[in-house]
């Protein structure tokens, strides 16, 4: 059943075909075969080359050569970028690249080989991609890249509309392991740092001491993270912490055999224990294989530790008071001529055994823990450092007016809503134009900042990942990746509960509004009298049609999430916003075009039958809590059922959370004595009978004279009336 609705996905997106990096199946063997360039062209990334050696080194590298009269000559390097880091994308998993640097460190040649970026799925032009990566070429390894306008040392990138947060990922990526892999192959030196210098407090602390002032960390992994079922157990739990502190030493290993580890250290070298509990084990069995342990990590700055066996000693007990039990304990050595030091934060990096669920395939993700000796332990305080910002922070950092103004927007349309029964009744005999005109403006900003400008369109694949983010593990990083987009899911989410899902679909979604335009500007250029909306018993069958679209994608993106996004482009929003209609293969073009005549013609028609995210919304808007106002007679009357372009009011007056996309039409006829029977026959009968007409009341029915009287004294028809 998968594999017939896979071969319709492919058939459909025809003319995409540039995207097969994406979920793109690569050999098992490309990750772990000594012989990489056997499975991937390392020409393409390093033209000059005509051979290429086994990988060496840690990271591994392959060497390039080409033959110089009869000789072999080095002319670069090439890397997979997962060899040496699996900084996570938009999508939460690496980007998958080949890259090549010449032999002095110059990238040569970049190629993206695999990515599950939902954005550079289809649509965007493939040459587009090959700018972007383009720009890379010709700087030298560790160059750092920022997007738009770059201070200081940093490179500036001109980006790809739409996919800022995965360009940013990428950034990243290339910087550090261009680095890396130019350390690793001795064309650039590590910086050396100042050494720590300690102070001794005098005691030696316990257990719990040692955690609360952070010279002990832990880092803890759930099987949940590395795509393995709950055991209730932790895939590992790990305690670690810096030795050669005198208080630290002698608190973990006690006086006596922290002397003896001093003694065996030479100079600028360091020790750090490691004790841990869990399924996995931190020491691996690479260290059986090739002497590496090829499970823990130490990284400061851009610089990577690894440990070898002649780095291990073993840990025999924690001296500490308190200590938990443990299974596996070490003492690693880092020999720090590359210029480590105490002084500075480091993070210990796990590697996880990951299995991923789409593939089938397993790979490695890292777990990092932040760790930095308290400023009372060092002579003179910690050293001032500068954090490089994550990348969602960077994308905050650069959004500021944006956000400013579309928060203020949504205030704005909140405030608005919330006055809303102000407005209905300043609605004068069915003039709607009191709340039409604002409702409008909203819309043309929808359209125009929050769509095409800011390209903040809300999709169904959020909220597939929001699903999975409940069920697995929740990661905010990826959520605070885009913020106004953030922000649109925490205002949505909010006024699901207070109104339902009508204030953000009939109000608010881009594309929602861009349909309702259309469909008023079909009225105005004379398509009027072919304007229709489908039979009531039709309305109520397709109706449905978006939530079977909805659980249909629910459930294919737990057989597989790259499947889901690509049945996702139901939702027309891609094409109309953040790729544009010019940028598509023709039957992406054909879709949208049909939809927007259709949209000339009909009101909303994709709102209300198609789309899974307003689907999606819909299913909880019954728990609303406010929701709009009837009188007894709505059970019979018809008058606000025949206006209602949702067709989200039945027979017997009850109106449906689920299809309501709050127009407010039926309450600007709830408060109108001429427009709303039941109002209007009393408005007649109280005229015929010389009655003196009273104001409204909140439940829409003529406030009794009597209560009136009771207020003022006396009873006054013009104040009544006012």
């Amino acid at each position: 059943m998968f594999r017939f609705i896979y071969l319709i996905v492919l058939w459909f997106w025809a003319g995409a075909a540039w995207a097969l990096s994406y979920e793109a199946p690569l050999p098992p063997k490309l990750f772990s075969d000594p012989q990489m360039c056997q499975h991937v062209d390392c020409r393409d990334v390093l033209p000059a080359a005509e051979t290429f050696s086994p990988r060496k080194g840690r990271p591994p590298y392959v060497e390039g050569y080409k033959t110089v009269n009869g000789e072999k000559v080095l002319v670069g390097y090439v890397y997979l970028s997962t060899d040496v880091s699996d900084i996570p994308a938009y999508s939460g998993k690496p980007i998958v690249t080949l890259v090549g640097m010449d032999e002095t460190g110059v990238i040569s040649g970049i190629r993206i080989l695999k990515h599950s970026e939902p954005i550079l799925l289809v649509g965007i032009p493939e040459q587009k991609l090959l700018d972007y990566v383009g720009q890379y070429l010709h700087h030298p390894a560790g160059t750092r890249f920022e997007l738009g306008k770059a201070e200081g040392d940093y490179v500036p990138m001109t980006a790809i509309s739409g996919a800022t947060v995965t360009l940013i990922a990428q950034n990243q990526l290339i910087s550090r392991t261009s680095y890396e892999i130019a350390k690793q192959a001795g064309i650039v030196k590590a910086v050396p740092k100042p050494p720590a210098r300690f102070i001794d407090l005098g005691k030696p602390l316990d257990w719990d001491a040692l955690l609360q002032q952070g010279i002990v960390q832990r880092l803890t992994v759930k099987p949940s993270q590395v795509g393995e079922p709950d055991t209730g157990k932790p895939y590992i739990d790990l305690y670690f912490g810096y030795l050669n502190h005198p208080t630290a030493g002698k608190s973990v290993l006690g006086e006596s055999a922290y002397a003896q580890l001093m003694q065996r250290l030479g100079p600028d070298e360091h020790a750090i224990f490691i004790i841990a509990n869990g399924e996995a084990s931190f020491k691996g069995s690479g260290f059986v294989r090739g002497g590496m342990y090829d499970r823990v990590q130490l990284k400061q700055d851009r610089d990577t530790f690894t440990f070898r066996d002649t780095d291990y000693l073993n840990l025999y007990a924690v001296n500490a008071a308190g200590a938990p039990r443990y299974t596996e304990s070490a003492i690693f050595i880092v020999r720090s001529k590359q210029g480590f030091s105490a002084a500075y934060p480091w993070s210990l990096a796990f590697l996880g055994n990951t299995l991923d669920k789409d593939t089938g395939q397993r790979t490695f993700a890292n777990f990092e823990q932040e760790y930095w000796l308290p400023a009372a332990w060092l002579e003179g305080g910690r050293p001032s450092v500068t954090h490089a910002d994550p990348a969602w922070l960077k994308a905050w950092k650069g959004k500021k007016i944006e956000i400013a103004v579309f928060v203020g927007f949504l205030l704005l349309v909140a405030g608005f809503y919330a006055l809303r029964d102000r407005w209905e009744r300043r609605a004068k005999r069915g003039d709607k134009r009191i709340i039409k005109w604002p409702r409008t403006v909203f819309w043309l900003f929808s359209v125009g900042f929050v769509g095409f400008w800011q390209l903040a369109q809300p999709s169904v694949t959020q909220l597939l990942t929001l699903i999975h983010g409940v069920f697995g593990e929740w990661r905010w990083s990826l959520f605070l990746s885009d913020p106004l987009i953030f922000l649109f899911w925490v205002f949505i989410a909010v006024t699901l509960v207070l109104w339902g899902r009508g204030l953000f679909c009939g109000w608010l979604c881009p594309y929602g509004s861009l349909s309702e335009l259309l469909f008023n500007l079909g009225g105005k250029i004379g398509l009027k009298r072919f304007q229709f909306s489908l039979p009531m018993v039709w309305h109520h069958r397709l109706k449905w049609l978006k939530y079977a679209i909805f659980v249909g994608l629910v459930g294919v993106s737990f057989y597989s999430m790259g499947l889901a996004e690509q049945l996702a482009e139901v939702e027309p929003f891609k094409t109309t916003f953040l790729v544009g209609v010019w940028n598509r293969s023709w039957p992406f073009v054909l879709f949208w075009g049909v939809l927007a005549v259709w949209s000339l013609l009909s009101d909303r028609p994709f709102c209300k039958y198609l789309c899974p995210l307003g689907a999606g919304l819909a299913i909880p808007a019954k728990l609303r809590r406010f929701g709009l106002k009837r009188k007894a007679e709505c059970n019979h009357c018809k008058a606000c059922a025949v206006g209602c372009g949702a067709h989200a009011i039945d027979p017997q007056g009850r109106i449906d959370p689920q299809e309501c996309m709050l127009c407010l039409d039926c309450m600007v006829l709830y408060y109108d004595d001429h427009a709303c029977p039941p109002l209007a026959q009393e408005r007649k009968r109280r005229q015929k009978a010389g009655e003196p007409l009273t104001p409204i009341g909140a439940d829409g029915y003529f406030i009794p004279i009597k209560e009136i009287k009771s207020e003022t004294g006396e009873f006054n028809p013009q104040t009544a009336k006012e």
